[in-house]
């Protein structure tokens, strides 16, 4: 009963002074006289109080002087507002206080984005970070980044002393404070350093991009992500195309060479965001984490191993299928152990006759025909003395391929850009020709493929990566190495060798030849491809620009077939302070939304900081957005301030200010 009526019986005291009802209290009884209505209405009043109570909630003058305002306003009862209860990391209980703010605590469980609009007090942003904090701890969402417009500083923080973070931090300290509170320093310190949790001023949270000659891959092959524009279509994690949802320039900023251990690598500023995995991550079952490039710097090495593992294609890259001249297979076989210089009758060698009846058996008209050795000649048929041309010399004219030798041989963009089947077949010739097996113990195998040509090289490399795999190489130099034999006699060499180690996705068969298939298989084929970020170096400043995809993880392809993304998923995004946005700053934000996110957007529209004729995100945003299903609006107003009393009274003042100022100039 104490709890109950408080000491002193001052809780009591306000309830006899709200009601038009009489109440006696003898020990545990409670006895209220006076009209039906208002007895009914007190009678609720205490029910509600004592379940409260049994809940674990503490009344006190404000708490109760809520739950008489709502028994009267009769849109709700106290427990159903009130006994909404967050637990923070310290154990104590975070609650709505008012109807309006129970509305909001709703809207930001159901809704994919929520507007909050209210005066300061209303609990905007404490509430929206305890929300953030459960769905985190719940696993409903992965990260949490927390943003706010430092315009009080214009955004421009040069002058100030310090580091970046040490300028920031004063603009961001009402958003540390209430992390602070719900989970603890030492809580809140591991999850900012692991990335779980990011605290940034939305102007630098806004620049995740790349310059603008940056490669991303398209249907059509690499272009440069400054040529882009909404509705291009790019390629996915997935190897299938997604459509460009989003352009946003970014202008002039500071880049990096992202490296790969595979010798892959792109341009990026330090905030361009990365998926990555950990052996720690993994070992544990965890999700991949998304992280900024600025956040692994320094961090590469765990233990003297790469730290952070990059993803690579899900599936192959599926190029737009299209026929193409000669089976790939037979292309792949020429390119590896193929005369096709046309000067002579083109011919083919191999200690394989496999591959030879192969060979024969893909190309129409031609016949294999043994001349010793490991050689073969490539005839064409004729009949009646009819000179025709050879069927082979035919197709390496139209490819582009007539006339090239061991040096400058490629592969022709009709087969790089063909659907994956196409690509594996070629892939396959090249293998079984100049590449093979490589074998060593208690290890899966390697393969293995030599060219002398830099641009068959390039083009062996975009087949291994467009096919999900990766691929090692280095140089053989011509110079100073021993000259071979050749029945008996030394040879130079001419050209310069490259040499790629290989390694491909599980059920990507890589050989025909039945001898190294065999191999291969034998053991265990060639394990998991993997690749890693192996350096982060400063590359100067340039000019960049941003895009964001419709795929469902938000991944596309980059530079050397790297998967990278720039907006945010599974994350619980707040934008506090948001009436001191731009309308371009405010679509920005939104546009930036992920796949199985969510995110929250509060600010008061009568404190705008903005310079003078500028128009506040947060007041056209409303009009522009209103018609979309998933997005809900809270507006909280006086009877929502949860600060001491004369701030509602201030608000209120405010508020009735300003509707008769409007009505004297209007």
């Amino acid at each position: 009963m104490v709890a109950l009526l408080g000491q002193r019986d001052e809780l009591l005291k306000l309830v006899e002074a709200a009601f038009d009802s009489e109440i006696v209290v003898r020990g545990n009884e409670i006895t209220i006289a006076g009209p039906d209505a208002e007895v009914e209405r007190v009678a609720l009043l205490f029910e509600e109080l004592i379940t409260l109570l049994e809940r674990g909630h503490e009344l006190n003058a404000s708490s109760v002087g809520r739950s008489i305002e709502l028994i009267k306003g009769e849109e709700a009862t106290p427990t159903q507002v009130l006994g909404d209860v967050f637990l923070t990391g310290r154990g104590r209980g975070v609650a709505p206080k008012t109807l309006g703010q129970k509305r909001y605590v709703d809207a930001m469980r159901s809704g994919t984005v929520t507007f909050a609009i209210g005066p300061a007090g209303t609990g905007k942003t404490y509430l929206a970070v305890a929300t953030a904090v459960r769905a985190l701890e719940q696993k409903q969402v992965s990260r949490l980044i927390l943003t706010r417009p430092a315009v009080e500083a214009g955004e421009r923080l040069g002058f100030l002393p310090g580091t970046l973070y040490e300028k920031i931090d004063p603009y961001m300290k009402p958003l540390y404070d209430a992390l602070f509170e719900m989970m603890g320093a030492d809580a809140l310190a591991r999850l900012l350093e692991r990335g779980t949790v990011e605290v940034a001023p939305l102007a630098f949270m806004r620049g995740r991009a790349q310059p603008l000659h940056s490669k991303v891959l398209t249907p059509d092959g690499f272009r440069p992500i400054g040529d882009l524009t909404v509705g291009d279509l790019v390629i996915g994690s997935d190897g299938t195309p997604t459509p460009v949802i989003g352009v946003y320039p970014q202008g002039s900023k500071d880049v990096f060479r992202v490296r790969s251990q595979d010798g892959a690598s792109t341009l990026c500023c330090d905030e361009h965001l990365w998926t990555v995995t950990t052996a720690a991550d993994r070992r544990r079952g965890k999700p991949p984490r998304v992280m900024e490039t600025r956040e692994m710097i320094g961090q590469l090495r765990a233990a003297y191993t790469h730290r952070f593992e990059l993803p690579l294609l899900s599936q192959p890259v599926e190029f737009e299928p299209h026929d193409v001249p000669m089976d790939p297979y037979a292309l792949g076989l020429l390119l590896g152990n193929g005369c096709i210089t046309t000067s002579t009758t083109p011919s083919f060698s191999t200690a394989d006759p496999e591959l030879a009846l192969a060979l024969e058996m893909r190309v129409d008209g031609i016949e294999a025909v043994h001349k010793g050795g490991y050689d073969y000649v490539l005839r064409g048929g004729g009949r009646g003395g009819v000179i025709v041309a050879n069927p082979v010399t035919a197709v390496l004219r139209d490819l582009g391929l007539a006339g090239t030798r061991s040096s400058t041989k490629f592969v022709p963009d009709a087969y790089l850009l063909n659907s994956s089947e196409v690509r594996l077949a070629v892939l396959q010739g090249l293998l079984d020709t100049d590449g093979g097996p490589v074998t060593q113990s208690r290890r899966t195998c390697r393969i293995q493929c030599t060219t002398t040509s830099p641009r068959l090289r390039d083009d062996v490399l975009f087949l291994v990566r467009s096919l999900g795999g990766v691929a090692y190489q280095r140089t053989r130099l011509a110079a100073g190495r021993r000259p071979g034999l050749a029945r008996g006699r030394p040879i130079g060499y001419r050209s310069d060798a490259y040499v790629l180690d290989i390694r491909l996705p599980r059920g990507i068969e890589p050989f025909r030849l039945t001898r190294k298939r065999w191999t291969y298989v034998a053991f265990g084929g060639g394990g998991r491809p993997m690749r890693f970020v192996d350096g982060i170096d400063p590359a100067g400043r340039e000019e960049t620009v941003c895009i964001q995809v419709a795929a469902a993880d938000s991944l596309y392809v980059t530079d050397d077939f790297l998967v990278t993304h720039n907006t945010l998923n599974d994350s619980f995004i707040i934008l506090d302070e948001a009436q001191n946005t731009t309308p371009e700053q405010m679509k920005m934000f939104l546009t930036r939304l992920g796949f199985g996110s969510k995110a929250v957007v509060n600010g008061d529209v009568t404190q705008i900081d903005l310079p003078s004729g500028q128009t506040s995100g947060l007041v056209i945003v409303q009009e522009i957005l209103r018609d979309i299903e998933g997005i809900e609006v809270a507006h909280l107003g006086a009877r929502d301030v949860v600060r001491h009393k004369i701030v509602q009274d201030i608000v209120e003042a405010y508020r009735v200010f300003g509707e008769q100022r409007a009505r004297a100039d209007g």
